[in-house]
């Protein structure tokens, strides 16, 4: 566990200079003690000694977050943090041995976007999530509430009225008020409650999803309704799986700033092993580099599409549909 330790401290200081030597070290890491990694890098006929850059790293697919056990040099596990799915449904699934690490990157990318959790009140309207007791936006939410120490911190299932009346209360004061929603919970809300007034102290987050529960827009739909809703300019949203133990942040208008810990990688969408063109302004598929993910896997490709917008920020667009997923995956059960 000590080399572990070592590279988690480095991933909490990790700069764009060096991201790619502890990118590689990592993977070098994982390539040996990472028994689901080790056997898929042996199916794709990868020679771990043989890679020198970000672009040669083969990409696990993320769907075998469903159906295996992946972890690195057989870590405790201290949590099971577990996907939303409909009924029948197959969740992802992430063996998390350091919680400790998962609050300590979390914070610390949150702060460097947002600035202290103590200067915050924050409210959380995640119905689906709370439903549920093995999500990782939830634990992630609820050890923002502990840095932040407002007694107005809460989460609220379906009780709007409350949620109302205390933004009431508390957009008078000098903090700003962080409301991280998920999308359906923020519409039902600004359909039963007029929520203009508060528009001075209060950051509107949106986590995405209609769980189910009304049918899918796309981003920009949903951002019109909540800023005429809410009265507000932009809408703030974030980016973060199961899978993933790193976040990206959005200030506005779906495009995001990734933390120091994340890249991206571009790949075609008709080619999942095709990532020669590292940079792409227009629909690909999304390879992620996450180096919190030390204790699993790193080096995850995802089902995502996104872009660079015009200034060099993630631009997700969306999701493979079924018909286009051509996801490498040599070890399917």
């Amino acid at each position: 566990m000590l080399f572990q330790d070592e590279l988690k401290s480095a991933v909490l200081q990790v700069e764009p200079s060096n991201f790619e030597d502890l990118a590689l070290a990592i993977f070098r890491f994982q390539a040996a003690q990472n028994p689901v990694y080790k056997q898929y890098l042996a199916y794709r006929k990868v020679q771990p000694e043989t890679v020198s850059q970000l672009k040669d790293i083969p990409f696990l697919p993320i769907s075998l977050f469903k159906t295996h056990r992946i972890i690195t040099a057989d870590a405790q596990t201290k949590q099971i943090f577990e996907s939303s799915g409909t009924t029948g449904q197959t969740t992802s699934r992430h063996f998390v041995s350091d919680l400790g690490f998962y609050e300590a990157i979390s914070e610390q990318i949150f702060e460097q976007q947002y600035g202290l959790l103590s200067n915050f009140h924050i409210l959380a309207l995640l119905p689906s999530y709370l439903e549920r007791n093995n999500s990782s936006l939830v634990y992630m939410v609820q050890h923002f509430m502990k840095k932040s120490t407002s007694k107005y911190n809460g989460f609220y299932l379906n009780n709007y009225q409350n949620l109302h009346e205390n933004l009431n209360e508390i957009t008078n004061g000098d903090k700003p008020v962080l409301l991280m929603g998920v999308t359906f919970g923020l519409l039902d809300l600004i359909e039963n409650f007029e929520m203009k007034g508060f528009e001075k102290r209060l950051i509107v987050m949106e986590t995405g999803g209609m769980k189910g529960r009304r049918r899918e827009m796309i981003r920009e739909e949903v951002h019109d309704l909540l800023c005429t809703g809410f009265g507000l300019e932009k809408i703030h949203s974030e980016y973060g799986m199961t899978e993933l133990l790193s976040q990206g942040y959005s200030k506005g208008d779906g495009v995001f700033d990734l933390p120091p810990s994340m890249r991206i990688l571009f790949r075609e969408v008709t080619d999942p092993l095709d990532v020669s063109h590292r940079t792409s302004r227009s629909s690909s598929g999304l390879n992620v580099i996450d180096l919190a993910n030390i204790d699993s896997c790193c080096f995850v490709e995802t089902q995502d599409l996104g872009s660079l917008s015009a200034d060099n920020q993630l631009k997700i667009l969306g999701r493979f549909d079924n018909s286009d997923v051509r996801g490498c995956n040599l070890m399917a059960l």
